[in-house]
């Protein structure tokens, strides 16, 4: 593995830790689940209802992106067009740093449901799609010896194996704080040792779209 697709992989495990940590990714909601249902499998329950919601997010944005990788003459193009839209959902979010009504009328009970909607209108899974990219190493495939099919199906399961690490990386970190605070920091954690990471979670838009852009260029 080469010292660029190692860190890569880095930003997926990365980016994933810091999704799950992000209570706007809903780990507060699993919290909620275990505190009004009184027992500890619903914790776990509410997080694998999160993470298969983000998952199934990630495949949403990637798996169109599979089949365009296939067009090896456009892949500058697509990497920019990437880049740009990672960068235009952090500027949207700068500037109205608000949650989008629709994700109030999920109902409670659809936790998958809310997070596959929440990963997609926060730009979770679009923040994944620039480093996806960098992965399938579109400079380095051979034009004239590679099947167009050969590379769809290696970059369907690199997109499957991107979802999966990335979520797993979500999952971990996001369980492990709210296992935490379901048992030993209470609710009183979330109003006074937590912070509102709206303008963080933009600016970490604009970094991965800014890098990706110039990268591409």
């Amino acid at each position: 593995m080469t010292t660029t697709a190692a860190g890569l992989w880095l930003a997926v495990v990365v980016s994933g830790f810091y999704h799950g940590l992000n209570p706007g990714m809903g780990w507060p909601l699993a919290v909620s689940s275990a505190l009004m249902e009184r027992q500890r499998f619903s914790l776990w329950k509410a997080l694998g209802a999160l993470a298969g919601g983000h998952f199934l997010a990630m495949l949403a944005v990637l798996l169109p992106f599979t089949l365009m990788v296939a067009l090896i003459d456009l892949q500058r193009e697509i990497r920019l067009v990437a880049a740009l839209l990672v960068i235009g959902m952090g500027l949207y979010l700068m500037v109205t740093r608000r949650h989008p009504r629709f994700l109030a009328r999920v109902p409670p009970s659809r936790l998958a449901l809310w997070s596959f909607l929440v990963a997609l209108a926060h730009g979770a899974a679009l923040m994944i799609l620039p480093i996806y990219l960098g992965l399938c190493g579109l400079d380095e495939m051979d034009r004239g010896h590679r099947a167009a099919s050969e590379i769809m199906g290696t970059n369907v399961v690199l997109a499957l194996v991107v979802a999966f690490v990335h979520t797993l990386a979500m999952v971990v970190s996001g369980g492990v704080l709210a296992y935490a605070v379901f048992r030993w920091l209470g609710l009183r954690f979330l109003s006074r040792g937590w912070f509102d990471l709206e303008l963080v979670w933009a600016l970490s838009l604009l970094l991965v779209g800014g890098l990706s852009l110039w990268a591409a260029v």
